[in-house]
């Protein structure tokens, strides 16, 4: 009978330590993350007395699959949203016959690229590389490897790897229908970013989408957005300051809050400047962020969908995997944002 192969997830169990931090010491990165020298010398030794050698997977051809998917997501795999993503992918991949590995890299370039190795490592046959917000994102050069989904991601630099993304300009349409069906058409305004495109936070790519959504359906209604109040950060605090700061120049009829906490200041703004939501102002918002949920009246806002999310990533990476790299599939998938119906929007008075 031949030896069983030493995995790194064996060497990691019996030095001590996490997949990731023996990744990064068999990798020779150990340094970059300051592990201990007695973790390193530990995780060497372990690895040399079991005889483990690193996977040469791409070295030949494949001998079948393991039925295993690969999810690197960038915040903490249980928490909030993430953890709705976590369980589309979770119940996607159960469905189709595989079993997905979850690895967390809080945003660190060097875990992420530790993270992608071990699972390469792991003969996974596909990995999904996640992101709690959609943004623009450095692909590790494990991903190229083999079939590799982007969720919630677009790449900095050219990749074969296909991004599933939330519909943005989708969900601004929608939110600008909202306000436009009640009979909004004057005295609009935009609170975090705006009114252009360009005018939105660094790394703002739902921000920019949601903005050409919004212009399209209010160019073609004719409804005026009266003005914009760019926020830094998407916060509470900023949506309260900005919206301050509007009442204290003009009265608004209607605010497109660019996020569900940015919705939350304006609220608190509004109640504190003796008007009501809706018979004053209305107010919708984007993400349906659970903070949604306890505004008073209940927000209505666009959702991100992030079960679907994870669902639609794992369903596109398994037809790369079982048709293979010559499979042709679209670069950018879609994923509908449902708006989500409260009480804060009404028909303008007067």
């Amino acid at each position: 009978m031949g030896r069983t192969r030493v995995t790194l997830a064996d060497v990691a169990a019996a030095s001590g330590v996490s997949i990731t931090t023996a990744s990064l010491v068999l990798t020779g990165r150990a340094r970059e993350l300051r592990i201990s020298a007695e973790a390193e010398r530990r995780v060497r030794s372990t690895a040399q007395e079991l005889g483990y050698r690193r996977s040469t997977v791409n070295a030949g051809p494949r001998a079948g699959r393991t039925q295993t998917i690969g999810f690197v997501s960038d915040t903490v795999a249980s928490s909030g949203w993430t953890g709705d993503m976590v369980k589309g992918a979770v119940d996607a991949a159960y469905r189709h016959g595989f079993m997905l590995f979850v690895g967390e890299s809080g945003g660190d370039p060097v875990v992420e690229r530790a993270l992608a190795d071990a699972m390469r490592d792991r003969r996974a046959d596909g990995v999904v590389f996640a992101s709690m917000y959609t943004r623009t994102v450095t692909v590790p050069d494990g991903l190229y490897d083999g079939p590799a989904v982007l969720l919630n991601a677009t790449p900095a630099t050219r990749t074969a790897a296909p991004s599933v993304l939330p519909d943005e300009v989708q969900a601004g349409r929608s939110a600008a229908r909202v306000l436009v069906e009640a009979g909004h058409d004057r005295d609009i305004h935009l609170i975090g970013a705006g009114p252009g495109t360009c005018d939105v936070p660094p790394h703002g790519v739902a921000a920019a989408e949601r903005l050409l959504g919004l212009r399209e359906v209010f160019e073609e209604a004719g409804a005026e957005v009266a003005g914009a109040r760019w926020c830094p950060k998407w916060t509470q605090e900023h949506g309260y300051e900005a919206t301050a700061d509007l009442l204290r120049e003009r009265r608004p009829k209607a605010l497109v809050c660019l996020n569900d906490r940015l919705a939350s200041g304006a609220y608190q703004a509004l109640t504190e400047a003796g008007l009501s939501v809706p018979e004053d102002v209305s107010v919708i918002g984007f993400e349906d962020h659970p903070i949604a949920s306890w505004m008073r009246p209940r927000l209505t806002t666009v959702a991100l969908p992030h079960y679907e999310l994870g669902v639609r990533a794992v369903k596109v990476l398994v037809d790369l995997v079982v048709r293979g790299r010559g499979a042709r599939v679209p670069m950018t998938h879609r994923v509908p944002m449902p708006v989500r119906q409260g009480g804060s929007v009404a028909a303008p008075r007067g």
